[in-house]
């Protein structure tokens, strides 16, 4: 199977279990629900950095994705706990989504979500298919992706995280200490899904003076 379906079963895979929920994890819009339905919050924009807090400190959490990724059953030969993280990553973004009032369901969102978690890997997957994001990651540079390349980018971007699952997995371990390594592994997690959640809310917060009311379908 070449680079590029297996990159598509890879981006399927996070965007079905992540918003769909796996293992002990709920689905993306029951974590939404779970921030929509607490009074506590003044705003969506509070609801959203509690959630990205909240997730942080679980991807931090070596032991958690850990005992997820023996859980769950992988469609390309990835390491078990980094395909975890990935999952509770796109779950989060999910939810982020949900709670600012987009549709789950919507295709340009789903792609949204992935290349919220590609992060740097999302610029290469557009170049790759000739589309220049600048050099940061807008909804206004998204949305104009044609709607029918919108399959071959979530295919590219799966294709990418692939390609850099050996340098990931080579900067959370210092081999010969066990405990540093599972400290320096969940700081890596914890970062990235810090910078998920970042792009996730940069992705689908309403432009200034738009109101999207949450629940609603974008």
């Amino acid at each position: 199977m070449d680079s590029e379906a297996r990159g598509g079963r890879l981006a399927t895979y996070l965007l079905d279990k992540g918003l769909a929920g796996a293992g002990p994890l709920s689905s993306a819009e029951d974590l939404a629900n779970e921030y929509l339905i607490d009074g506590g919050f003044k705003s969506d924009e509070a609801r959203v950095d509690a959630l990205i807090r909240r997730e942080t400190r679980k991807n931090f959490t070596t032991g958690f994705v850990t005992g997820l990724g023996g859980i769950v059953t992988f469609p390309v030969t990835i390491p078990a706990a980094l395909g975890a993280s990935w999952l509770i990553q796109a779950r989060m973004a999910g939810a982020i989504a949900r709670i600012y009032g987009h549709d789950l369901a919507d295709e340009r969102v789903r792609t949204k979500i992935l290349l919220s978690l590609a992060g740097d890997v999302a610029k290469e997957a557009m170049n790759d298919l000739g589309l220049k994001l600048g050099n940061k990651l807008t909804q206004r540079a998204v949305d104009q992706i044609p709607g029918r390349l919108l399959v071959e980018v979530n295919k590219r971007i799966g294709a990418r995280l692939l390609a850099n699952v050996g340098a990931r997995v080579l900067l959370k371990v210092p081999r010969a200490v066990p405990i540093l390594g599972g400290v320096v592994g969940g700081s890596l997690d914890a970062v990235v899904c810090r910078m998920t959640g970042r792009s996730a809310k940069t992705l689908f917060r309403p432009p200034a003076g738009e109101v999207i009311e949450a629940g609603s379908k974008a």
